[in-house]
């Protein structure tokens, strides 16, 4: 049986430097490596859930309010304060009439029977890029939803 002895300068490669904190220094620096990149995915997919809610809350309100307004007018005010709620409620600072579109199956548009589709685009801006970055390259990522509204059969036309 062979005994294995402690040999002095253990712990230092075959040039005889300590290595002693380089563990430390490999750690922090795959940590960041890995850590970064990871981080920034989650506040990117947070802002695109957040925007899937904002979307589909407010193509559902469009829509549902446009429905049961008196006409159309009032019905299109009506959905796009619907957006605008929805938007900011999420954080979004867009134009809920940019963001909203509106399209009847019959005309005029709250014709008994007939179906209104409000398609709702929220557009999320990656986080932590210059604005002169987002002017040369469409640094941002389209979320939209759409939802139909069937007008009441028994409703009056107006």
């Amino acid at each position: 049986m062979r005994r294995w002895r402690a040999v002095a300068g253990a712990g230092r490669d075959g040039a005889g430097r300590d290595d002693a904190g380089s563990a430390l220094v490999e750690f922090l620096g795959i940590s960041l490596v890995l850590l970064v990149p990871t981080v920034y995915l989650v506040l990117v997919l947070g802002r695109i859930q957040a925007a899937t809610f904002a979307a589909e809350g407010a193509a559902r309100e469009a829509a549902r309010v446009y429905v049961a307004a008196d006409d159309t007018e009032q019905g299109g005010a009506r959905a796009l304060t619907s957006v605008a709620v929805a938007l900011v409620d999420q954080g979004f600072e867009d134009d809920p009439a940019a963001a909203l579109d509106v399209r009847c199956s019959a005309d005029p548009c709250l014709t008994p029977g007939a179906e209104v589709a409000a398609t709702v685009l929220v557009r999320v801006p990656l986080p932590f890029v210059p604005t002169f970055v987002r002017d040369v390259l469409p640094l941002e990522i389209p979320v939209s939803a759409e939802r139909v509204a069937p007008v009441d059969t028994y409703r009056v036309a107006r």
